[in-house]
């Protein structure tokens, strides 16, 4: 399934469909101890996405989010981070990205909304819009970091990974290989 590497379409209307879609979305995420799912993740391509960071000490008062449409306005500040996927289970790498993301996205209502996120949640949103663009965290990797990760995209690729969710499996030559 290469899913994971197509462009998102955007969402036009909001209807009971899409709200069960963004509903499926959230339990998928906490069902996978996750805090970021993005529409292709779950074998859909609209271009939507959840966060919930709430569950990270730090966080916990953050509200989850929501993302219809989203678009990255501005960015500012660069940070190094270790990320992972749902997608691409037990894969971490230091990821640089920007610190501070300007945000334009509609809500549940299709009201654009415009916001400012730090941190982890702008971290977070940048890697859930990249699967709306079918990038994934392993296109960040130089050669020879992601030589290291072969044995382990391989076993992913052919479905040797076991999860407690559902994983699509990308068509992909993994790049540097």
């Amino acid at each position: 399934m290469d899913i994971l590497r197509k462009k998102t379409i955007p969402v036009r209307k909001i209807d009971n469909n899409l709200i069960s879609l963004v509903e499926n979305m959230f339990f998928t995420m906490r069902n996978a101890d996750g805090i970021g799912l993005a529409a292709p993740q779950v074998n859909n391509n609209l271009s939507l996405a959840v966060v919930d960071i709430s569950c990270v000490d730090k966080y916990k008062d953050e509200k989850p989010l929501l993302m219809i449409n989203p678009v990255i306005e501005d960015i500012h500040g660069e940070c190094l981070m270790s990320e992972g996927c749902l997608s691409l289970p037990e894969i971490r790498a230091e990821i640089t990205r920007p610190e501070q993301i300007f945000l334009k996205f509609y809500d549940i209502n299709m009201k654009e909304t415009k916001q400012e996120f730090n941190e982890l949640m702008a971290r977070v949103i940048q890697h859930e819009i990249d699967h709306l663009y079918g990038k994934l965290l392993i296109d960040y990797l130089d050669k020879d970091v992601l030589k290291t990760f072969k044995k382990k995209l391989t076993e992913i690729k052919k479905g040797k990974i076991n999860t407690e969710y559902p994983l699509h499996i990308y068509n992909d030559n993994f790049h540097g290989y």
